[in-house]
């Protein structure tokens, strides 16, 4: 069994080794502290399932009897306990509560409250920057964080004990100052505030000493001070102290020893006499000021400071100061000294003679210029192809900039106050050596600055000619001197786009469509840039030919063609030739009639699709073969009872025939044998009239429908039957009569 020491002391440990750490029962509930203050622990816990409400327990582990409850709805999440002992470690724990009051999930957390606030018992300033800060120590506090306010501003610090100082404060303002308490488990509540001013800022002084005997102080005002007090007085404590109260911002001590060391100090009061800050400083009256001070620059980056002897001098010093505020000195017994350089600084040189009785007053101070710097790091770039563009950083000493383009046939110049200039309207394919000199009215230009190489963009390219090498293919020509170019030739049109490329003076653009007008120009690059485009050159390509062409019988002599829209085509020449003679037509529109075709020939079939400048485009097609040639003489004869025969001659033994008769009553066809040239056709109706039609045999679909047609009429009656020219008579009641009628 443990004692309740020993099991405080267990708390203590879990406490020490980790605070904040949450003890839960694998239910996934949890719970977290977001601030802690002197009597308050605030908490948050998640949502759990099936909770109606939280409750909170807090029980004091060093505190007998001392716990509190808290209960909580299921939609609060966060809660405060109030009402706590300050310093003191608490076992707080928090319960899930379904609606029947049975406990779901529960965790349990250590945490200390913080240290009880603290009361400030002083707040003043010694400093103008400080206000310190006294207070009785409070028990568990490991530290204490003081906090001066001034208005919205304020600035914090931590200290271990009492007195603690805020630093970093405005001289002459009025602050809030407020104290907490801290230890491991948090921050107390701020305590009430003190009200403390700061004290006034000190005088910075400027002391020098304008003859042997005399000090001159000057300072600049000092924010809400009435009034100054400045005292003097030998630093080796010999002689007197001087003492002067003014509203002024300068004063000037007389009746001095010469060579001699001062100490003045100096501070401010305001309307109550309450004294600000001091300032202390050294300051020396008998040498005599060394005279004839010159200076030269002997050589680049040295100069040398040279000046008179002085009676009672035993040696010099020079004070070499840059307007970048360094000084360098040198300590001679000569009347000249050496001091390194730099470009674009402006230095102050002053000149002091020591003996034993001190350092002589500040006589004449020179200042001598150095040449401006070069501006090294500069960018020339080509912004165009005739133009550059040049920058750099500003320099030291600068106050105006020459830049100057080498190259070419002449000089380029450009003078500004700007860190920038462009070089424009310059010669193309050029080469030029680019400087930026810096200027000064004290020491003119500095001739020492580094130049760089920029080259212009290529000349333009000049296109000669354009020729056609194939049917999409067309050969671009053109001029130019440029080095180490690459030319870029594009065809624009309302197809699209084409390029080529070469670095010669030549190149073919390929596969161009047909029927199409472009504009043609060419550019130039080289590794400074890109050259403005050529003069743009039309170009029309050859129309392009009809994909479709089809060819239509009409006549035995007659073919009608027909084709589909080249595109760029004006006009259309068609011609269809054979051994036996050729049929053309020239058209603007896409068809035309072609006569003194002969039949059962074979033909090659060409057209030439032309544009309205003349250019022309060659296109055949598939050979295409005329019908066979229409049979002549066709005669009718009687073939006994209800037939006939039908005669011919053939324009071609190889060919085959086909008749037709068409009637009112019926329609008859016959086709006979290869070579013959008749056919019979019984069981023909009487008392009727036929339309004869003998046409050729095509393999291309349905007969030939332009051969001449016959008409016979035949009839029911015992006269004669009449067959053309050649005519039998039979006397019969039942013989059927044929009679020639008319030729269609």
């Amino acid at each position: 069994m443990c004692s309740a020491k020993s099991k405080s002391l267990i708390f203590i440990g879990l406490l020490f080794n980790c605070l904040e750490m949450i003890f839960s029962a694998n239910t996934g509930f949890s719970m977290s502290i977001y601030n802690v203050t002197s009597q308050s622990i605030y908490l948050r816990w998640p949502k759990f399932s099936g909770a109606s409400s939280y409750r909170v327990t807090a029980t004091a582990v060093n505190t007998v009897g001392h716990s509190l409850l808290a209960h909580f709805s299921d939609v609060t999440l966060k809660g405060t306990l109030t009402s706590l002992i300050p310093n003191t470690i608490y076992a707080i724990q928090a319960e899930a509560i379904d609606k029947n009051g049975i406990i779901l999930a529960e965790t349990q957390i250590m945490q200390s409250t913080a240290p009880d606030i603290p009361v400030i018992d002083k707040a003043y300033s010694k400093l103008s920057n400080s206000i310190t800060v006294e207070w009785r120590a409070v028990p568990g506090a490991t530290s204490y964080l003081l906090t001066a306010q001034d208005g919205d501003s304020f600035i914090e610090t931590v200290v271990t004990n009492s007195p603690g100082t805020l630093t970093g404060l405005k001289p002459a303002t009025l602050y809030r100052v407020t104290i907490r308490s801290i230890n491991s488990g948090g921050k107390s509540q701020p305590s009430p505030f003190r009200k403390a001013k700061t004290v006034l800022a000190a005088p910075i002084l400027s002391v020098s000493s304008p003859s042997c005997d005399s000090i001159a102080v000057s300072w600049k005002a000092v924010y809400m001070a009435a009034g100054f007090s400045v005292s003097l007085m030998r630093s080796d404590g010999l002689g007197r102290m001087l003492k002067e109260n003014t509203t002024n911002t300068s004063l000037i001590f007389t009746n001095l020893d010469p060579g001699t060391l001062y100490t003045i100090k100096a501070y401010a009061w305001n309307v109550n006499g309450i004294p600000g800050d001091d300032f202390t400083y050294n300051q020396r009256t008998i040498p005599c000021a060394p005279v004839n001070i010159s200076i030269e620059e002997d050589e680049p980056g040295r100069l040398l400071v040279s000046w008179s002897s002085v009676n009672f001098g035993h040696y010099y010093v020079v004070f070499v100061k840059s307007d970048d505020g360094l000084e360098v000195h040198c300590n001679t017994s000569h009347t000249q000294c050496h001091f390194q350089s730099d470009c674009g600084f402006t230095y102050f040189i002053s000149v002091f003679a020591y003996n034993k009785a001190g350092q002589s007053p500040l006589g004449d101070v020179l200042n001598y210029s150095t040449a401006p710097c070069c501006p090294s790091d500069f960018r020339a770039v080509l912004v165009a192809s005739d133009t550059v563009e040049v920058t750099w950083a500003s320099v030291r000493g600068a106050e105006m900039y020459e830049t100057r383009a080498l190259g070419g046939s002449g000089v380029v110049r450009c003078n500004d106050t700007a860190t920038a200039c462009t070089l424009s309207a310059l010669p193309c394919n050029t080469r030029y050596n680019i400087t930026v000199y810096s200027f000064s009215e004290a020491r003119g230009s500095n001739t020492s600055c580094a130049s760089k190489y920029v080259a212009t963009a290529p000349c333009s390219p000049e296109i000669k000619s354009i020729s056609k090498e194939a049917f999409s293919a067309i050969s671009v020509h053109w001029q130019s001197n440029n080095e180490e170019a690459t030319y870029i030739v594009t065809a624009r049109g309302e197809a699209g786009l084409w390029h080529c490329t070469s670095s010669g003076n030549s190149c073919t653009l390929i596969h161009l469509p047909c029927g199409s007008a472009f504009s043609v120009s060419a550019i130039a690059r080289s590794p400074a840039g890109q050259s403005l485009p050529s003069y743009s050159v039309p170009l029309e390509t050859a129309p392009c030919c009809p994909n479709d062409l089809i060819l239509t019988q009409v006549t035995q002599s007659v073919t009608n063609i027909s084709w589909s829209v080249g595109m760029g085509a004006q006009t259309y020449v068609t011609t269809l030739e054979s051994p036996k003679g050729q049929a053309k037509c020239h058209t603007l529109q896409n068809y035309c009639l072609l006569g003194c075709i002969t039949c059962g020939t074979n033909y090659t079939v060409s057209l030439k699709a032309i544009s309205e400048t003349g250019l022309t485009s060659s296109c055949t097609y598939q050979g295409y073969s005329s019908s066979a040639c229409c049979p002549s003489g066709v005669k009718l004869y009687r073939l006994g009872n209800n037939g006939i025969r039908v005669y011919w001659r053939a324009s071609d033994e190889t060919i085959n025939y086909n008749t037709d008769l068409h009637g009112s009553k019926a329609n008859f066809t016959c086709t006979p044998s290869s070579g013959l040239s008749h056919c019979d056709i019984t069981e023909i109706p009487c008392g009727d009239v036929y339309t004869v039609v003998v046409s050729p045999v095509t393999d291309k679909g349905p007969n030939l429908t332009f051969c001449p047609k016959k008409i016979y009429s035949v009839t029911c009656s015992g006269s004669s039957v009449g067959m053309g020219k050649s005519t039998r008579y039979i006397h019969s009641k039942s013989m059927m009569f044929v009679k020639h009628v008319s030729i269609m």
